[in-house]
């Protein structure tokens, strides 16, 4: 059975870039400051940017790596944050990726489907149904339909990135972040496997970026990293890697973003984003090389527990690679100069090495350029 699965999830890969973790920029053609600003993806407010709007200073200034789309403005409680047409939406993202001056931005959004749609139809947009049903419904073709619906249109309107499929299993449904908001395929591990495989693999098919999330799982948990500390101890099991491992064993090359989830069992002090060993697990266990993603740093879980400072510091020690401001739960317009300045004074005072910023900028470069997003690096 396993085998069979292996194949069926395989053949949806037969089309990703080859050598996409192969270094595909010359790393001495950059600064520091450069390096570390691809180390960054920005939340922010408006529908249309100008010249002198704030985040296109920071894309063409090198202080960030990517950007990330909202539809519904948290803190003020409106719908009028980026999103209100595919037009508008379109000349949104072609004017922030027109300000990358040397390396393309990712370009990202929540677009998974059922309640965590960006992209909603009452602004135009297809209608893309929750994991939770396609996971029900459990036809591979309709999952594959939607999947490519949704990947075709996020690349048109000028998205490289998605943060999807979710490979959370379905373990507790009344509450939590992902079985309350039907989020999960199935509390089945193949079958969510062989899902987010075809998922995955219709973003790639479209020039999308993938990601799986959230790393290690977050689907046992009753509640939300949102609003604080979420300890998954005693419910978290091995059985919440299956579809890490089969979609690695089958030739995976997009990213993974962590949780912000707590477990003494895989580590006694920080939660997965802040955790050497949930990164050890990751990559040296079930043999990930990709560009790893955090989850919002602005999140309660993290942000009310450690400082700014010794978040992103221990975080990047653990090995995430691109950290994520949604600006979308705490505003804070200064996070490119607070970001770049705690990293390079954590460089130059010894604590991070400027190799560990090498590593995640190499990642960063080769999954932008394996996706074609390396006109500008290659000029």
């Amino acid at each position: 059975m396993k085998q069979v699965l292996l194949v069926a999830v395989l053949s949806f890969f037969w089309l990703a870039p080859k050598n996409i973790y192969a270094q595909q920029v010359s790393p001495d053609s950059f600064t520091l400051e450069e390096k570390i600003g691809q180390m960054l993806l920005l939340g922010f407010r408006g529908m249309e940017v100008t010249e002198d709007s704030a985040v296109i200073q920071h894309i063409s200034t090198g202080k960030v790596g990517g950007v990330i789309l909202f539809d519904y403005d948290v803190i003020r409680k409106v719908f009028d944050r980026n999103i209100a047409s595919p037009e508008q939406v379109k000349r949104l993202n072609a004017s922030l990726q027109a300000a990358a001056k040397k390396i393309p931005l990712f370009v990202s959004v929540d677009q998974e489907g059922g309640r965590v749609l960006r992209l909603k139809s009452k602004y135009g947009f297809p209608f893309i149904p929750s994991q939770r049903f396609l996971g029900d419904l459990n036809v591979p073709d309709s999952t594959r339909f939607y999947a490519a619906l949704n990947a075709a249109n996020l690349h048109a309107l000028g998205f490289n990135l998605n943060f999807a499929p979710v490979v959370d299993l379905n373990l507790v449904t009344e509450s939590g972040v992902i079985g309350y908001l039907d989020r999960s395929f199935s509390a089945d591990p193949e079958l969510v496997a062989r899902h987010a495989g075809i998922v995955a693999g219709e973003s790639f098919n479209h020039g999308v970026i993938p990601v799986l999330k959230h790393f290690p799982g977050h689907g046992s948990a009753r509640d939300d990293s949102h609003y604080g500390i979420t300890d998954v101890t005693d419910t978290w099991s091995e059985t919440e890697l299956i579809p890490y491992k089969r979609l690695f064993e089958s030739g995976y090359k997009g990213a993974v973003m962590t949780a912000h989830v707590f477990n003494r069992n895989l580590d006694p002090d920080y939660p997965a984003t802040l955790s050497a060993a949930a990164m050890k697990l990751l990559r040296n266990d079930l043999g990930f090389e990709g560009v790893v993603f955090s989850d919002d740093m602005h999140m309660k879980a993290v942000s009310e527990q450690y400082g700014l400072e010794e978040a992103i510091i221990l975080s990047i020690e653990a090995g995430v690679d691109v950290f994520c401001f949604g600006n979308n739960l705490l505003y804070d317009g200064d996070i490119p100069d607070k970001f770049r300045e705690i990293v390079v004074n954590a460089v130059r005072s010894g604590r991070i090495t400027e190799d560990r910023i090498e590593k995640s900028f190499g990642r960063i470069t080769a999954l932008k350029s394996a996706f074609g997003l390396s006109k500008s690096m290659d000029e």
